[in-house]
């Protein structure tokens, strides 16, 4: 090519002038996308069918309740406020294996996770703002029906002391709750780039678990060895739940024969559950230590 051959053209690339916003920014915007996703905003009115689905399922025994304690002027709701997520531990379970995929999953598989890396994002903010979204919105799911449960028994007119601490109780034990099983979720899903294997999977981690452990404990509490009973429930994500708000918010606790751990015992619950957080954590850290995946 000679000299004379040479052309230059004009591509209509333009220079950006304006703020620069930066990781913070970067990771607000990711945490608020996938926190709407997790309940199909946004996203295709199919998305939005399941998630708002169990949504109205956690929500509907509340407005229930609510609705038989105002009519028939009973003196305490049905079920505790400690005990409504144990009680729908089903609906929860289902809610994560439908939506943790989702939220990491699909990034895999498209390999949308290195253009993320290309941008001031690293992996600290990619797994926190994933993290957060998904713990935000089981919080979303388990904390709105006790909402309805507390402000139906104001409206009942039963005791505000007690019914406030036990909302108090209750939101604590969600919050837990919505941590353990955010970050379990996550950290099953994020094995597989294959949405329906990681559906399944998320499924058999808390249905067998709990199966397997509820199993044994009956088998312990029909032998008489209650003490077992307690400390059996470290293997399943529900039952520590179970025993730490036994053990340290005034729940009846849902094991055979109500023998939830002692006070020692639900500070082991307790200390392994807050393990199992920051090793799910630790975990999806190490799954994005490179940006290629």
């Amino acid at each position: 090519m000679t000299v004379d051959s040479t052309q230059i053209h004009n591509i209509g690339y333009r220079k950006y002038d304006g703020p620069r916003l930066g990781r913070a920014h970067a990771r607000r915007a990711l945490y608020s996308q996938s926190l709407r996703g997790a309940y199909g905003l946004g996203r295709s009115a199919k998305s939005k069918v399941l998630p708002m689905l169990l949504f109205a399922v956690m929500c509907l025994p509340a407005a229930i309740m609510v609705a038989v304690t105002v009519t028939a002027g009973l003196k305490t709701l049905p079920v505790d406020y400690t005990r409504y997520a144990v009680v729908m531990q089903a609906v929860i379970g289902l809610y994560v294996a439908s939506q943790a995929p989702q939220s990491v999953s699909r990034d895999l598989r498209f390999k949308t996770v290195p253009l993320y890396f290309s941008r001031p994002v690293e992996r600290v903010d990619y797994v926190l703002a994933k993290y957060a979204a998904m713990a935000s919105a089981l919080f979303l799911l388990t904390a709105v029906p006790l909402l309805v449960l507390y402000a139906g028994a104001l409206l009942a007119e039963l005791d505000f002391a007690d019914q406030t601490a036990g909302f108090g109780q209750g939101m604590v034990s969600v919050a837990l709750l919505s941590l353990l099983f955010a970050g379990i979720g996550l950290v099953v899903s994020a094995v597989t780039p294959r949405r329906g294997f990681g559906i399944a999977a998320v499924i058999a981690v808390f249905t067998i678990t709990y199966g397997a452990v509820s199993t044994v404990q009956a088998i312990a509490f029909q032998q008489g060895n209650t003490d077992a009973v307690g400390w059996i429930g470290l293997f399943s994500p529900i039952t520590l739940i179970d025993g730490v708000q036994t053990a340290f918010l005034g729940a009846t606790s849902a094991y055979p024969g109500g023998a939830g751990p002692s006070t020692a015992g639900g500070a082991v619950h307790l200390l392994v559950v807050l393990a199992l957080i920051a090793g799910c954590y630790g975990l999806l850290m190490r799954r994005y230590r490179k940006a290629g995946l």
